[in-house]
């Protein structure tokens, strides 16, 4: 009996389905409604039973299919404990937890037949790869049930990393009848290799992958990943930096790119967001005056935050190139004598004993200053209150005079006010950490602190403060495939420092044509040093630090003017291909016998296929432009939408930077880059004082002068001497409203110089010849 391919059923399997680890939990629940909303009732999570997360995310309820009911009945008469219910989330999806510690007993005769169907060893005292085990046993078993019982309509399987792919090739050995995803978010081997301080990237294709697995502990681990990248139908990554490293370590090149998203919810009104991030520096700074003052006073409002978040891996996500910039900071602020202080926040779980005395002890002394002067506060108020009550306009009269300004605060209060201030007073530096950390000797970024002499010392422009549990974000990141930490941060309208080795990275630059004149900025890390990328992530630090109030405010505009780039609105057509691609390759007579071949719908090419819609920002007054489109998994051609724009729809047009207009306070222009039918990279528009076009020397002016009096010397002059080949070139090029405007200026420079800075799009086939 054939399955009904149009209306499939859908089980998103991974580890972290109501079990917050890392980004792939943020994955899975921003991209539920957008899933919820194309499947319904027939999408259904599938993760592991954490006994301490599931009570308090997971409302249970009795299947309503009859077919999944049945196989939860028959698995739970042979010992399976599982939770099924709803996931009290945005969408509120069906969701099945199964609890792996039920079938322990079966450990041993599951791993000896892991063994002989794919030859896969296991080690006795691997927790998390026994877990691992266990859990794709029991997914499987699922899967063979349910197909077993409902006969009738297709079932995709979709798998996040290696944890939850065992059960692809169980699935494949065992022939049973489920369509299979498997969308890797970092390679294993590759997290492992660029924790070894080895040159990654540059070498990959060189790495003995069996031997550098085996060396490290993990070959268990990487055969597993392995197999299920190769048993899989389609097989995905969420960037194309770890398609190219899965494409030479796991052996197969990906199908398709399914980049990270967000679920984007726009802010009513521009000022919203910067609402938002005044009443989030005002928490910090609380936090920040109980941590540093007493020690030593600087202006808050000319203080700037910066921080890096994510997992404790301290090669992998940057964090020694973070503190080296950041003493490279220091010392320039030092050296130009600055007085603004930057406060550099390491968020990141390590372990720990406890708080730290003195970080607890300033946070104390510090509420019981501001109660105090709340009190002090209050009675003022009080006393000058009465005496404005009593007031009857003769000022001779003690009894009804207004007070004095040198009476309201007493003797009383004041002697209170000294205590508490001199309470506030410490002599030893700041904390570096908040927490009393367990290995404090060992721990590699204390130990680069001290090597940096980064000790929070009243000089030092630049200070730490470790959280082991916001406002520049700093991600150089050599090892974060897909990213999350600089995606929130645009979302929220706050810039970031990312690298190309970084998903988040990749995508912007192959979306934006300067991605650092739109709050995003992007270390190089493979075509230059580690020394000249540290150089470049101070220089990235510095420019913020010397911005004005203003400048930041502008900037963080049009940070957050690029977060539907990250919608999963706009993103996950990425999954829908990838899912769909799966069907076709599973099921291809379905396909032809409903004549899809005959709609061009091949295999080949599946997620470069279609042109693409132009996608404009909805925040005013952007007007992007493309470089390829919303989403790096499709580098699709240029659109006939995007060849038929005019001149005039170009966000820019009329707005020059005067001389006295500070730098950036006018609107700036999107610039994203275009993809012409050959597949070459063609700047999109841009406007002068901002963009990709550089100012024009007088140099290019002549340049320009010369070639066009080659082609004029063939060419008659009329009454206006205005030669009719300039004209007819400019005619060709730009549009006629603007060329009939200009008709007295085609011989000028002049108007040249404007053709080429706003419209180059429009002359991009004209080439200096002088």
């Amino acid at each position: 009996m054939s399955r009904d391919v149009r209306n499939p059923l859908l089980f998103e399997c991974a580890w972290e389905v109501a079990n917050k680890v890392g980004g792939i939990y943020t994955v899975i629940k921003t991209k539920v409604p957008v899933t919820v909303s194309e499947y319904g009732d027939r999408y259904c999570l599938i993760g592991p039973l954490s006994y301490k997360t599931a009570p308090m995310e997971v409302e249970a309820e009795e299947p309503t299919d009859e077919h999944l009911a049945a196989t939860l009945d028959n698995m739970r008469a042979q010992g399976v404990k599982a939770l099924y219910g709803r996931w009290l989330i945005e969408g509120a999806p069906h969701v099945l937890l199964f609890d792996t510690g039920s079938m322990y007993s079966k450990l041993d005769e599951w791993k000896g037949d892991l063994w002989n169907l794919a030859g896969i060893p296991s080690p006795p005292n691997d927790h998390e790869t026994n877990e691992t085990i266990v859990f794709g046993y029991l997914v499987a078993w699922f899967l063979g049930d349910y197909v077993a019982r409902q006969l009738t309509t297709a079932v995709v399987a979709h798998f996040h990393e290696w944890q939850a792919g065992l059960a692809i090739p169980l699935c494949r050995k065992r022939h049973i009848d489920v369509t299979t995803v498997f969308t890797t978010h970092a390679t294993l081997l590759g997290r492992y290799l660029c924790a070894g301080s080895v040159d990654f990237y540059n070498n990959l294709q060189y790495f003995d992958v069996d031997h550098e697995a085996g060396k490290r502990g993990i070959y268990h681990r990487y055969c597993i990943e392995r197999s299920a990248t190769h048993c899989a139908d389609v097989f995905t990554t969420v960037s194309h930096i770890t398609a190219y490293e899965a494409e030479h370590l796991l052996k197969r090149k990906p199908d398709g790119v399914v980049p990270n998203g967000l679920n984007v919810v726009k802010f009513q009104a521009m000022h919203e967001f910067q609402n938002r991030h005044a009443t989030s520096k005002a928490k910090i700074d609380e936090f920040v005056r109980g941590h540093f003052y007493g020690h030593y006073d600087f202006d808050l409002d000319n203080t700037l935050y910066m921080f890096t978040a994510g997992r404790y891996e301290y090669r992998n996500k940057g964090v020694d190139m973070f503190i080296e910039a950041l003493a490279r900071l220091n010392y320039r602020l030092q050296k130009a004598q600055s007085t603004v202080t930057v406060v550099a926040f390491i968020i990141m779980p390590a372990a720990t004993h406890s708080y730290t005395i003195e970080a607890l002890k300033g946070q104390a002394v510090t509420k019981q200053l501001r109660d105090t002067v709340t009190e002090i506060q209050n009675r003022i108020g009080a006393r000058l209150f009465e005496s404005a009550a009593r007031f009857h306009g003769d000022s001779s009269s003690s009894s009804g005079a207004l007070p004095n300004a040198d009476k309201l605060l007493s003797d009383e209060d004041l002697v209170l006010l000294k205590r508490r201030i001199f309470a506030l007073k410490r002599n030893s530096l700041p904390p570096i950490t908040t927490h009393n950390m367990a290995d404090d000797a060992g721990d590699p970024i204390l130990n680069q602190i001290r090597r940096v002499r980064l000790f929070n010392d009243a000089s030092d422009r630049t200070t730490r403060n470790s959280c082991a549990a916001h406002i520049s974000a700093c991600s150089p990141a050599t090892t974060s495939r897909g990213g999350y930490t600089p995606a929130e941060c645009t979302v929220m309208g706050i810039p970031s420092i990312t690298t190309n080795l970084s998903g988040f990275g990749c995508f912007m630059a192959d979306l934006i044509e300067r991605p650092q004149d739109e709050g995003c900025y992007i270390v190089d890390r493979r075509a230059q040093s580690v020394e000249d990328a540290v150089e470049q992530l101070a220089d990235y630090m510095h420019t913020f630090s010397t911005k004005s109030r203003r400048q930041r405010i502008n900037q963080r505009n049009r940070v957050e003017r690029l977060s539907p780039l990250l919608d999963w609105k706009n993103l996950g057509i990425e999954y829908s291909k990838s899912r769909q691609l799966a069907l076709r390759r599973a099921y291809p007579d379905a396909f032809q016998a409903n004549g899809d071949e005959e709609e061009g719908l091949e295999e080949d090419g599946y997620f470069g296929s279609g042109e693409r819609q132009g996608w404009m920002a909805p925040s005013v007054p952007a007007s992007p432009r493309f470089r390829g489109s919303a989403t790096p998994g499709d580098m699709g051609t240029l659109t006939e939408e995007m060849q038929s724009l005019e001149t005039s729809d170009y966000r820019g047009y009329n707005q020059w930077p005067g001389a006295s207009e500070e730098e950036d306070s006018y609107p700036f222009p999107l610039v994203m880059k275009v993809r012409s039918r050959a597949g070459s990279v063609m700047s999109g528009a841009s406007t002068p004082g901002g963009g990709t076009f550089r100012s024009l020397s007088e140099r290019d002016l002549e340049k320009a002068d010369a070639a066009l009096s080659q082609r004029g010397r063939r060419c008659k002059r009329t009454k206006d001497g205005v030669r009719e080949e300039q004209r007819e070139v400019v005619e060709r090029r730009g549009p006629t409203d603007i060329c009939r405007h200009a008709k007295n200026y085609l011989g000028s420079r002049t108007f040249f110089a404007m053709l080429l800075g706003r419209h180059r799009r429009r002359i991009s086939a004209f080439q200096f010849n002088g």
